[in-house]
C-alpha cells in the first residue's frame, strides 16, 4: 500500500507511558496509517493498558528478545511502504507524520527523513549541544562521530531495509546507529527542521544509561561495515579514521579497568581493518 504509513512501537514494561505514546500516533491526522505495538515480553499492565485499543491498533507479543527484535517483529507485520518508529517513551506531535510524507512528496528520490525533537530529560527541557544538530544530505562522516537520528523521528521506505538489512538483533545497544551508518553510506538523510518529537530521557528504564561502554558497540558497528565492499575509498578513510580514535579511547577506559586483554584486542581490531 504505496500511501499507507506502518507506525511500529516497541514497547517493554511501560504500562505508565505506552498509551501516551499511543494517543499521540492516533492524534495524526491526514494520513492513512497502521499502528503495530510489539510488546516485548512485559510483565507489567502492559497487555491491560494496551487492551482498549485493540479494534484501533495491532499488538504483537513476543518473549523478551530487545527493542532490535521488537521493531524488526514489527517490519516483518507492516503492510506499508512508509515506515515510522516511535519508542514507548516518546511522543509524537501533532502533524509529524503529515510533514514527513510532504517532505517526500517534494523529494521523490529520497528515502528516509526525521524531524528535529524536543528533548525532556527528567521532567525538564534541555537543550542539545552543537554537535548534536541533526545532518541533512548525505552525512556519512557526521554520523560515525555520533548517533544523529533519532528512531522515533524516522520514517523510511521500506525498501531501505530491505536493501540494507533491518536492526542488528545481537546489538545489545547502539543498534540504531549500526543501521543508520549502513544507510547513511548509500543514501542523503532528509530533514525536516520543526520539532515534532517530545524525545523523553533520564528514567531509569532507557537503554542508553542501563547498558555500560556504548563505544564497544559502535566500534562493533564500524568494524562489520569496514568489513563489507558499500564504502567509497573517501567513505573508508572517513571511517578508519573515526574508528582508530573510538578505540583509543575505549583502550584508555579498558586500561584504568585493568582490562589489559580487552585494550589490546580493540586496538588490534583497528589495526587490522585498516589495511
Amino acid at each position: 500500500m504505496t500511501d499507507l504509513v506502518s507506525v511500529i512501537i516497541p514497547t517493554h514494561n511501560r504500562a505508565h507511558m505506552v498509551r501516551e505514546a499511543v494517543d499521540s500516533v492516533l492524534a495524526q491526522e491526514g494520513v492513512r496509517m497502521e499502528i503495530i505495538v510489539v510488546d516485548d515480553g512485559s510483565t507489567d499492565e502492559t497487555p491491560e493498558v494496551l487492551a482498549p485499543y485493540r479494534d484501533r491498533i495491532l499488538v504483537i507479543r513476543q518473549s523478551n528478545r530487545g527493542v532490535s527484535a521488537a521493531r524488526n517483529r514489527g517490519v516483518q507485520a507492516a503492510r506499508g511502504q512508509w515506515i515510522a518508529f516511535l519508542d514507548s517513551d516518546d511522543l509524537w506531535l501533532p502533524g509529524k507524520l503529515r510533514a514527513q510524507l510532504d517532505f517526500f512528496a517534494a523529494h521523490p528520490r529520497w528515502l528516509i527523513c526525521q524531524t528535529e525533537e524536543v528533548w525532556i530529560r527528567n521532567g525538564r527541557r534541555w537543550n542539545p549541544k552543537r554537535y548534536h544538530a541533526k545532518p541533512s544530505g548525505h552525512c556519512f562522516d557526521r554520523l560515525l562521530e555520533r548517533c544523529l537520528i533519532s528512531p522515533s523521528a524516522v520514517m523510511l521506505h521500506r525498501s531501505l531495509l530491505e536493501q540494507v538489512g533491518l536492526f542488528d538483533e545481537d546489538l545489545p545497544a547502539c543498534e540504531d546507529y549500526d543501521l543508520w551508518l549502513r544507510i547513511g553510506c548509500r543514501h542523503p538523510i532528509g530533514l525536516v527542521p520543526k520539532p515534532l518529537v517530545i524525545k523523553r530521557g533520564g528514567h531509569a528504564d532507557q537503554l542508553s544509561a542501563s547498558v555500560p561502554a556504548l563505544d564497544r558497540y559502535r566500534i562493533r558497528a564500524i568494524a562489520r561495515l569496514l568489513k563489507t565492499r558499500e564504502l567509497s575509498q573517501e567513505q573508508r578513510a572517513q571511517a578508519i579514521a573515526v574508528l582508530q580514535k573510538k578505540t583509543r579511547i575505549y583502550a584508555q577506559g579498558c586500561r584504568k579497568r585493568g582490562r589489559e586483554d580487552e585494550a589490546r584486542a580493540v586496538l588490534s581490531l583497528a589495526s587490522r581493518l585498516q589495511t
